[in-house]
């Protein structure tokens, strides 16, 4: 495969590169059956016990230098120190997230999900990998394979990163990438370079960069609008916190015409609750959502305007509006000189026609908690049935499934992509332990 790296780059001949393949290729059957049986067995964020288990079991059996368990919850670190000598200190963190999503499955393949949630908070709930954390904890899984059969050749270290609730813990609890952060995970080694995926909506086998914010920044949201509770056939001598509601939700579509249109930003109630009966009018309404915005400098106006607007709505009908923002995540942040060490690298993994890049995104994913503190990328990797049209966006193949975004019911990963994650899981890690993708300066 042509490389497209300049012909003495030192990255073309190298013969590992090769050997990494080879080994990819050895293990892409175990990865497909490991995805398989996560997609089968989902688990909510903070509650990854069978996943964690699996993972370290596998890890314990590469023989890994260390594995440490019960990080931040059910988080799981391995660390493979190599032994080609010559270390120049190069560190690098592969990263995956472990948890699914209370979400039903509606795939059709023959592994969906069918596990039911009855303990989680708020639930029961359906649990389905509808975001694709499953082909993300395999891939790992099988790059950890990939790079302890070359220990030897190896000139540093690598460290696993399985991290759990990447979705987001019940608003009771800590965890996820910051909890890992917090708890030491990685204080010793510390990572020179943090690298992980994401799989997406693209062309499968295709690679997709963004230089500057690949994600947006992103903050929990709870709204609480309290009234004062009364039969339904006496409004009178109560406080209905329901116009209240609605007046705070017709009002956050238009909290975008309040910042600069070039830079976008988005309000979305994903959740309301209440505790009632159709003829009572209740005391409390709760509205869960998320702020989500491309630029992180533009947070903290779009939440004074949220809060504004829901406490202003609640006293125009005789209620209170209580805002909390929850669990902020910053943006996941590319750098030009980090894009610029990483192409090389992915192009000769996925071919130079198949590396891309992607318009911008308010998803959001706290990976963000990595890249910002040692450096490094985040790439999304195609899974699915599509081509890229004249203006390089995707849109179904002909035949095909189609395309479905992440966290609907029906996201479905083509197993014949993951083979092309595990390699960049290792071609990553092996030419940054080398010192060929390293930003200049």
């Amino acid at each position: 495969m042509n490389s497209g790296l300049p012909q003495n780059d030192p990255r073309n001949d190298d013969p590992v590169h090769a050997e990494l393949d080879r080994r990819a290729e050895e293990v892409a059957d175990q990865v497909i059956a490991w995805r398989r049986h996560l997609h089968r067995h989902p688990e909510l964020s903070n509650r990854e016990e069978g996943t964690a288990r699996l993972v370290a079991g596998h890890l314990r059996d590469l023989g890994l230098d260390e594995v440490r368990t019960g990080i931040a919850g059910h988080g799981v670190v391995g660390v493979l120190r190599g032994t080609a000598g010559g270390d120049g200190g190069r560190v690098v963190a592969l990263r995956a997230d472990t948890d699914a999503l209370p979400v039903k499955d509606l795939c059709g393949a023959d592994f969906a999900s069918e596990t039911v949630d009855a303990e989680y908070p708020g639930g029961p709930f359906p649990v389905s990998h509808a975001c694709g954390h499953d082909c993300h904890t395999a891939m790992l899984m099988g790059a950890a394979t990939v790079l302890a059969g070359v220990r030897d050749r190896l000139p540093g270290t690598v460290v696993f990163v399985f991290q759990p609730a990447e979705e987001g813990p019940p608003v009771t609890e800590t965890g996820g990438a910051l909890a890992m952060v917090e708890e030491g995970a990685f204080a010793d080694p510390v990572p020179t370079m943090a690298f992980g995926m994401h799989v997406t909506p693209y062309p499968k086998g295709y690679v997709g960069y963004r230089v500057g914010n690949q994600y947006g920044a992103s903050v929990l949201v709870r709204i609480t609008v309290d009234g004062k509770q009364v039969h339904g056939s006496t409004p009178w001598q109560g406080v209905d916190p329901m116009p209240a509601v609605g007046a705070v939700l017709t009002g956050i579509g238009q909290l975008y015409r309040q910042v600069s249109a070039f830079a976008p930003v988005t309000v979305t109630i994903g959740h309301v609750e209440d505790v009632g009966r159709f003829n009572i009018i209740g005391q409390t309404v709760t509205l869960w959502g998320t702020v989500r915005c491309a630029v992180e400098s533009d947070m903290a106006e779009v939440r004074d305007r949220l809060r504004r607007l829901a406490e202003h709505s609640a006293a125009a009908y005789g209620a209170t509006a209580e805002v909390e923002y929850l669990q902020p995540v910053p943006p996941v942040h590319n750098s030009g000189p980090w894009v610029a060490a990483g192409l090389p690298t992915l192009r000769r993994v996925a071919g130079p026609e198949r590396v891309t890049e992607t318009g911008a995104t308010l998803g959001y994913d706290d990976v963000s908690e990595l890249i910002a503190r040692f450096g490094g990328l985040y790439v999304m990797l195609g899974v699915q049935d599509a081509v890229l049209d004249a203006a390089g966006v995707p849109v179904p193949a002909e035949g095909g499934r189609g395309l479905v975004t992440n966290h609907n019911p029906h996201f479905y990963a083509d197993d014949d992509a993951l083979v092309t994650g595990v390699r960049l899981h290792a071609h990553v890690a092996y030419d940054h332990l080398r010192g060929v993708l390293v930003p200049e300066g």
